[in-house]
């Protein structure tokens, strides 16, 4: 008899409705083939909803938490063509069966993806929701209509990094010019890099297997790298993973140039093209004024353990500088 992650694994390679960061071979790369599982429903041979999870330990905690640079996870549901109340009375039980096979966890988080917008059960099973939001752009078959929905300053930012300042893209760098970069922002901002440069590698060898990934790097005429733009897609959505820049060059308009670069290619592999929000008021309003609309997505959690729970209430009181 077949594991669930097989069955898994088999429905991941004929089901083009669930999403990049809930394919196997991208859980295999941030959480480690180990650390992964999927709570997997079936009637009759046809898979019917699935939720994969993380597993691991922290001290004496069973912690199932979002891996590392995955935007969304969550339940996946078969579309279903049913009336609107039948339909929502299937997915509270399936949603009811996929809470019932996760392991005992002390505490449990995952941002689900904004297709997925029944969370009823889960509250109704003691888990709580905060909503965060991303921005999308849904359609870009028109790159014209795209630029035109930027707004004015980005439009000016691009035209000068390519005129003015006679910056080029290049999307044969390798992926060593796009860490630097990366972690020169956060130097400037004293902040460590939020995920470490061997879990990026990863995901750019599974990414480069599949072709599903590209760097965009702008450099002017001196060979000087300003910023630097990674993408991941599928057949659904591109995504703006990563980015980063040289806190000296921060004026040249390479950042705002390099996303629209990888807007353009995003717009020949694929459908749509994801900023993946971040709750960082400054991030927020650099993507926000390329024009995405904004989409909610939910974060959803639980922490049984008394004591996991006041140490994660008290940290979510101190500074970052406390707590890390």
């Amino acid at each position: 008899m077949q594991d669930k992650k097989e069955i898994y694994r088999h429905l991941c390679g004929q089901e083009p409705s669930i999403p990049l960061f809930s394919q196997p071979w991208w859980l295999d790369a941030t959480a480690g083939p180990e650390g992964w599982d999927v709570a997997l429903l079936e009637k009759g041979g046809i898979v019917l909803a699935t939720m994969p999870y993380l597993k691991r330990r922290k001290a004496c905690f069973r912690i199932s938490t979002q891996p590392w640079l995955t935007l969304s996870l969550g339940p996946w549901l078969r579309p279903s063509n049913a009336k609107l109340p039948r339909r929502i009375a299937q997915e509270k039980e399936l949603l009811q069966g996929l809470i019932a096979q996760l392991p005992p966890f002390d505490h449990f988080q995952q941002k689900w993806h904004y297709d997925q917008t029944n969370w009823l059960p889960f509250r109704w099973s003691g888990f709580n929701q905060t909503t965060d939001y991303s921005y999308v752009l849904p359609d870009l078959s028109d790159l014209n209509m795209v630029w035109n929905g930027f707004q004015e300053n980005i439009r000016k930012e691009i035209r000068k990094a390519t005129s003015r300042m006679q910056l080029c893209v290049r999307d044969d760098r390798p992926l060593e010019d796009l860490l630097r970069l990366h972690r020169l922002t956060y130097e400037r901002q004293g902040k460590p890099v939020p995920c470490p440069d061997s879990v990026i590698a990863r995901i750019d060898a599974a990414c480069a297997a599949r072709d599903t990934r590209r760097t965009f790097v702008a450099e002017d005429v001196n060979g000087r790298q300003h910023a630097a733009v990674y993408v991941v897609w599928d057949s659904n959505s591109a995504y703006y993973l990563i980015g980063g820049g040289d806190p000296a060059l921060r004026s040249s308009g390479a950042a705002s140039l390099c996303m629209w670069e990888a807007i353009r290619h995003a717009a020949t592999v694929t459908r749509r093209f994801d900023f993946c929000g971040s709750t960082a008021e400054p991030i927020e309003h650099f993507v926000r004024a390329f024009g995405g609309k904004q989409c909610p997505y939910f974060s959803v959690s639980k922490t049984p353990s008394k004591m996991l729970a006041s140490y994660l209430f008290l940290s979510s009181l101190l500074p970052a500088s406390q707590t890390t």
